[in-house]
């Protein structure tokens, strides 16, 4: 046997192991792909998706930014020091139609402007520095220019503006499907608790990279699955199971929200809560890269 003979037989010795190989790939893909079509069937939820607008919303209209709806007889929300806190969002819920959210009233979420945004990193359900109200009959007899007399004169103040909306700007709503996000916390066990019923002998192999399949969760909705930066605040002891809004960073022609570098902002609500149209316990937090 010469040496092109020995040569040629390890090629041909090699060709089965490249082949045995791509057939394993394929395989694992097979079963990924599997395993990703049953979670989203099985995760699937309605959420309402929004889309920021450039009509000039009325006082009593969905916004983001600009000014809320305050009653004659209140003032508009502040911190314990007494600093006005600046409206995030308002929803006018006569949009929404998912089941369980009110269909009527308006239901606002309110943050210091601080250099983190109003986020409480002790206790993310203080509502200090933040504030979700929710009023079910508003009064039409509030005009926009009695609420700006109520706002606190900032135009001397000396910190700079953190606010991550920058203008403000409508809303437009669309009914929509969401499937779970590899943000959120029971991603992990749900895919686990899947691969390892239906592939036990390839589970930790398909676990490892069973995220870059999934969405990640991003875009401004109300319902759905949340997406996050970092990481969910949440475990599985959380009662705040409900993603009662979730705003994101927003770049148009320029950055009309921007949260830190491009982050993104969650309010999350007990579903029984959520029912009786409780909003004092709101899980508030937001993070970015």
């Amino acid at each position: 046997m010469g040496l092109l003979d020995l040569f040629k037989r390890k090629d041909k010795d090699r060709v089965p192991k490249e082949v045995e190989a791509s057939e394993k790939t394929d395989s694992a893909a097979n079963m990924v792909k599997e395993i990703r079509e049953e979670i989203l069937q099985k995760t699937a939820i309605p959420c309402m998706k929004l889309k920021l607008t450039d009509t000039k919303p009325s006082l009593f209209d969905s916004k983001v930014g600009g000014i809320g709806y305050v009653p004659h007889d209140a003032k508009i929300p502040e911190d314990s020091k007494g600093v006005q806190l600046r409206l995030l969002a308002q929803i006018d819920c006569a949009e929404i139609t998912l089941e369980d959210f009110p269909h009527q009233g308006l239901l606002q979420f309110w943050i210091l402007n601080d250099d983190v945004s109003g986020l409480n990193f002790d206790d993310n359900t203080l509502q200090d520095t933040f504030r979700v109200l929710y009023f079910k009959e508003p009064d039409r007899t509030v005009t926009e220019k009695e609420v700006c007399e109520k706002m606190q004169d900032s135009s001397s103040d000396e910190e700079e503006d953190y606010f991550p909306v920058r203008g403000c700007y409508g809303l437009a709503f669309s009914e929509d499907v969401d499937t779970i996000s590899y943000s959120d916390y029971r991603f992990e066990s749900c895919i686990r608790k899947l691969v390892q019923q239906d592939y036990p002998e390839e589970a930790e192999n398909l676990l490892e990279n069973m995220d870059d399949f999934f969405d990640g969760g991003s875009g401004h909705k109300i319902g759905g699955y949340p997406g996050f930066a970092q990481w969910d605040p949440r475990s599985s002891e959380d009662t705040h199971d409900v993603l009662l809004f979730q705003l994101d960073s927003d770049m148009g022609t320029d950055w009309k929200i921007l949260w830190g570098d491009c982050g993104i902002g969650n309010f999350f609500i007990n579903r029984e809560k959520l029912k009786n149209c409780d909003f004092s316990d709101v899980l508030y937090t937001w993070d970015c890269c």
